[in-house]
Formats: structure tokens, sequence, C-alpha cells
């Protein structure tokens, strides 16, 4: 079953050239705006694969630490893993914050002003 996007709410009133684009993306306002996301995108994703990889290279050489029980059957590895599930759904939550209020504000500048032809 195929299924078609809807359409816009709302057309621009002016859509921008190659040029328009280009010179926007040229402009110190989108580098700002890139800046301020790959300030927090790419940090937290170092940190993020580092902390999987330091769970994987436990599991595979510290077997004993990793089963070392914590409460009745749950031990240090089940602990570490639900950790993995939870420092995925903080770190989404952080960056959608982030972007509500540092990215969207920009991007929706930057987007108004191109479409308003301004």
């Amino acid at each position: 079953m195929a299924t078609e996007t809807p359409p816009p709410a709302k057309s621009p009133a002016h859509l921008p050239s190659t040029e328009e684009f280009t010179e926007v993306q040229h402009s110190a306002e989108f580098g700002e705006l890139r800046r301020a996301h790959r300030s927090f995108a790419f940090p937290l994703t170092i940190a993020f694969i580092a902390w999987y990889l330091l769970y994987v290279l436990l599991s595979n050489y510290a077997g004993g630490f990793m089963g070392t029980k914590v409460a009745g059957n749950i031990n240090v590895a089940l602990v570490l893993g639900l950790a993995q599930f939870l420092t995925t759904f903080l770190i989404a939550w952080w960056y959608a914050r982030h972007a509500a209020a540092k990215l969207d504000p920009k991007a929706e500048a930057i987007k108004s002003r191109m479409e308003g032809g301004a």
C-alpha cells in the first residue's frame, strides 16, 4: 500500500533560486546554525559511541565483572545494558529540547526570510 505525503499547509510566497540557497549557505547566520547543531550533536555522538564500545569491551573481556550480582539475579551486565536504553532516550529528549530552544528559531528565521523573499 503506497502512501502519499500531504501537501504543505501553505505554499511559500517566494520559491528561492539556487543562487539564493547558495548565498544563505555561505551566510554567517547559517554558519551559526550549523555550529549550534554540530557543537551539540558531535560530542554527544562520540560520547555515546564510546559508552557503547565500553559496554561491548567489558562484555567481551571482563566477564567476571559483568557477571557480578547486584541484586538477586540482576548482574552488572544487565544494569549497564538497560542503561544503554536509558541514555538513548535521555539523549533524544535532550536533543529535542536543544533543537526547540536553539536550532528551530534560527532555522525558522532563515526559512521565513528565504520564502518571504526578504
